[in-house]
């Protein structure tokens, strides 16, 4: 089964819960922490996808690390998710849960690409602007490439609006060849 597919399945029928039981807010914090928590961990990433170990052990494991730090409606769905040995897909149904919950608050991400840092006032008209454009509002990320030489780069999901001095000058560059 495709990862996405897998990913998708698991985030819409955790989020269903959630929002029955009005703690999707909660649960998205618990997971994007569980996730961190394993991807910065390779000891953990071992145990937890090892095929040897046991599923018994993998939940033990979750059991005696999260208890506590988590609800009982996460640490169900980690032990679920090692059941069904599905737990190698957390970070992709942790994504998906994240872009449901913004779907539902109406809430979008971007991320800015500049060739120099932006003041905080550019960013205040950046965000506005993106705000304006998708209807939505937007959680921008800002960071600078200075390959890109002037201008942004904004990616919103799978649309990027390229305004750098980089991809004119390659733009230009490709004209002039059709020329001569």
């Amino acid at each position: 089964m495709l990862r996405g597919a897998v990913g998708g399945r698991y985030a819409e029928a955790l989020y269903e819960i959630a929002e029955r039981d009005k703690v999707v807010e909660a649960i998205e914090q618990e997971l994007l922490a569980v996730d961190a928590i394993i991807r910065e961990n390779r000891d953990l990433q071992k145990m937890l996808y090892h095929p040897r170990i046991t599923p018994e052990n993998k939940k033990s494991l979750l059991s005696d690390l999260l208890s506590g730090k988590v609800s009982d409606v996460t640490m169900e769905f980690l032990k679920l998710l090692v059941d069904r040995q599905r737990e190698q897909f957390l970070s992709d149904i942790v994504s998906y849960y994240v872009n449901l919950a913004n779907k539902a608050r109406n809430v979008t991400e971007a991320r800015v690409s500049s060739a120099v840092e932006l003041t905080p006032e550019e960013k205040e008209n950046m965000a506005g602007v993106l705000n304006r454009v998708t209807g939505k509002k937007v959680q921008t990320s800002y960071n600078v490439d200075p390959s890109l030489i002037g201008g942004v780069v904004v990616r919103i999901g799978d649309r990027v609006i390229d305004g750098s001095i980089r991809t004119r000058l390659a733009t230009l560059r490709e004209h002039l060849r059709q020329i001569s």
